[in-house]
């Protein structure tokens, strides 16, 4: 008998692959057994999905640190559980799209009125192209955090990739579950976005701090650095994104996102003059 995954060659009492370390499978599939495999890969509490899971919170030093050092079978590697999260994430968009659009409107306009129609136009975009946006959103961070501790050497670019896709995903895992808790008790627009945009900022944080063994006066200047170059790279593109335009001013694509800028400002500008004039009064 061979291994159906390796094909080296088994004994016949073997358990598991002396080469690739897959098990022996013997039995064919049956909704008993395919039950019992899903339920001991993701419900079972020595499973590494688990583990993964509640460690990333408890000790991500040791999780991602571990990965990094070499400990690669206790855990999900960071590419499978990126590819997971974004899974989950697809369909978290799907349920808020059928069930919850105003909402989804509502949380990406951060609850303003005016921003809405900006807001749906984004969300139509975000859904279409929700994993994409997650990949690229990775090397992006990981580039500003090898900045942030540019004078620091334990760990290299490929390295804060690895962070990143960890930090991310569980972010991108937990905001979704909660997100759908949220929407069906009927919070605030206003209250989702910040508490989103709060808890991914702490747990940046978090896991930086336990990752670098940083004091908390530490962690809070890393953040704030953080924080400005994401500010300056966010401004350097939206000026690559206004030269771009002036260039290919007749494309399709770049007039849409020219009505999109637009739509923007005016809805900043009538949230501006309605908050000025609520004070006024």
């Amino acid at each position: 008998m061979n291994c159906k995954n390796c094909h080296t060659e088994l004994d016949q009492h073997d358990d598991y692959c002396k080469n690739c370390g897959g098990k022996v499978i013997r039995n064919r599939l049956t909704i008993k057994n395919l039950f019992h495999h899903v339920s001991a890969t993701f419900l079972n509490l020595d499973n590494t999905f688990l583990l993964t899971f509640l460690n990333l919170f408890k000790k991500p030093e040791d999780v991602i640190g571990g990965f990094i050092n070499g400990t690669r079978k206790r855990y999900i590697n960071p590419i499978n559980y990126l590819a997971l999260a974004i899974t989950i994430g697809g369909i978290y968009m799907i349920i808020l799209n059928k069930y919850f659009p105003n909402q989804l409107i509502e949380l990406s306009s951060g609850g303003i009125k005016e921003q809405e129609v900006f807001a749906a136009k984004f969300m139509s975009g975000i859904k279409d192209y929700y994993s994409l946006f997650m990949v690229l959103l990775i090397p992006f961070y990981a580039l500003i955090s090898r900045l942030v501790f540019i004078n620091k050497k334990e760990f290299n670019y490929t390295e804060h990739l690895v962070m990143v896709m960890y930090i991310v995903a569980q972010f991108s895992l937990i905001s979704s579950f909660l997100n759908l808790l949220l929407f069906l008790l009927q919070l605030p627009a206003s209250i989702l976005s910040g508490g989103s945009i709060f808890f991914q900022i702490a747990f940046f944080g978090y896991c930086y701090k336990r990752l670098y063994k940083l004091s908390i006066p530490e962690i809070i200047l890393k953040t704030l650095i953080f924080l400005g170059i994401l500010l300056a790279f966010t401004i350097v593109f939206s000026i690559m994104a206004v030269i771009i335009g002036i260039m290919f001013k007749d494309s399709v694509f770049i007039q849409d996102l020219i009505e999109l800028q637009k739509d923007a400002f005016e809805a900043g500008k009538k949230a501006a003059e309605a908050a000025a004039a609520a004070k006024n009064k």
